[in-house]
């Protein structure tokens, strides 16, 4: 698996989020579209086959699918979703997304509130 990053989003110009980020053979793709110290967004490409590693963070994270389908596993339990469905995955929750066919998600964490 390939994992490439690219910059923010240009601010005050409009864009169709499915279209901003590409699908690439055998890696999972992050473009940010906002970083903030309060939180951030970031658009994911994930090629059939590839998963993001597993992980536990301190904040929630909204999950957004907006091509495609996912498989979102929070603490072990698997959730389906496909384009147009939305997952919270709660802070300090073991959770991992799997590619069983290829998707495009946006992934939203806020840091405020947990102070």
């Amino acid at each position: 698996m390939k994992t490439t990053l690219s910059h923010e989003v240009e601010k005050a110009k409009g864009f169709i989020i499915v279209e901003i980020i590409e699908y690439v053979p055998n890696s999972v793709v992050m473009k940010t579209i906002i970083k903030k110290t309060t939180g951030n967004v970031t658009a994911v490409s994930c090629d059939s086959g590839e998963a993001m590693t597993e992980k536990i963070i301190p904040f929630d994270t909204f999950v957004q699918i907006i091509d495609g389908k996912a498989e979102i596993i929070i603490d072990d339990e698997s959730n389906l979703l496909e384009t147009g469905q939305s997952i919270i995955i709660p802070a300090h929750t073991s959770n991992s997304v799997k590619a069983n066919e290829r998707f495009k998600m946006i992934s939203t964490i806020i840091k405020s509130g947990y102070e």
